[in-house]
């Protein structure tokens, strides 16, 4: 009997923490979105300087580390499809293969991954460390809200940073590719040229462009998140910005899947 009490109480209290969570991304969301779009209405106007600062530290200082990653991954792709392909005499649709998989799949999902990794962490770390000196307790004293102060400005930043970078990764993925199959592999480069712009289409455009932005919806709200939540000093500090980067990767992974099991039977 007590065994059965134990299981019901631990289904509860994950069931509530779960709605508790639930509740308070709800609430995080709608407030920044009010900021956003229904104060500056208002002459409530928004951090446009932070906004661009922010867009430069996640866009622009974010780009070589994302353009070296998605080149060599590309490179990659071009190697195995090659090896793959070779025993077919199919070398030709390596083209097609790297673009496309390039512009719809691992271009967005390998810039949220790292732009979660560098920036995401970020977040979390730098509203943690605010919320542990009693920083954001300071900004509510003096009538600035905290979101208007710190959410919103890193939310526009992230939603234009992260779809750009996936459209200059894309380029650049399928670049990696290029390179390798014209001098490794020997296939001719207007030919290669020719299969990549037969091969890509806008459905496959528009489907790693939707990706991306809501990727960028899942990596700021989850860093803020989790910087809000941060308790105990630099300890909780370093556990919740882990926790961010877990957790984003994951809810990355969850809509990549959402998506394109809906772009497949659209």
């Amino acid at each position: 009997m007590s065994s059965v009490v134990a299981l019901f109480g631990r289904t509860g209290r994950i069931s509530l923490n779960g709605l508790h969570t639930v509740c308070r991304v709800c609430l995080l969301v709608v407030s920044t979105i009010d900021w956003i779009l229904v104060r500056p209405l208002r002459g409530q106007g928004l951090r446009v300087r932070s906004t661009i600062l922010h867009l430069v530290e996640f866009g622009a200082h974010s780009f070589p580390v994302v353009g070296l990653v998605c080149f060599l991954v590309g490179a990659i792709m071009a190697m195995q499809a090659s090896y793959q392909l070779s025993r077919f005499g199919a070398q030709q649709f390596i083209a097609d293969l790297v673009s496309v998989a390039a512009m719809r799949e691992l271009a967005p999902l390998m810039t949220a991954v790292l732009v979660t990794g560098r920036c995401g962490s970020a977040i979390a770390a730098e509203i943690g460390s605010m919320k542990v000196a009693e920083e954001i307790d300071a900004l509510e004293v003096m009538g600035i809200h905290p979101i208007r102060f710190l959410v919103a400005p890193k939310f526009l930043a992230m939603l234009i940073a992260v779809p750009a970078l996936t459209v200059l990764a894309t380029f650049v993925m399928i670049a990696g590719g290029y390179l390798l199959a014209t001098a490794v592999v020997g296939i001719d480069p207007g030919l290669y040229l020719e299969r990549t712009a037969s091969a890509l289409q806008m459905k496959d455009f528009s489907t790693g462009l939707v990706k991306s932005v809501f990727f960028a919806l899942v990596i700021c709200w989850v860093g803020v998140y989790r910087g809000f939540q941060v308790e105990g000093g630099a300890e909780g500090v370093g556990r919740m910005t882990t926790s961010s980067v877990v957790t984003s990767i994951f809810w990355i992974v969850v809509v990549d899947m959402m998506f394109t099991v809906f772009f497949y039977f659209l």
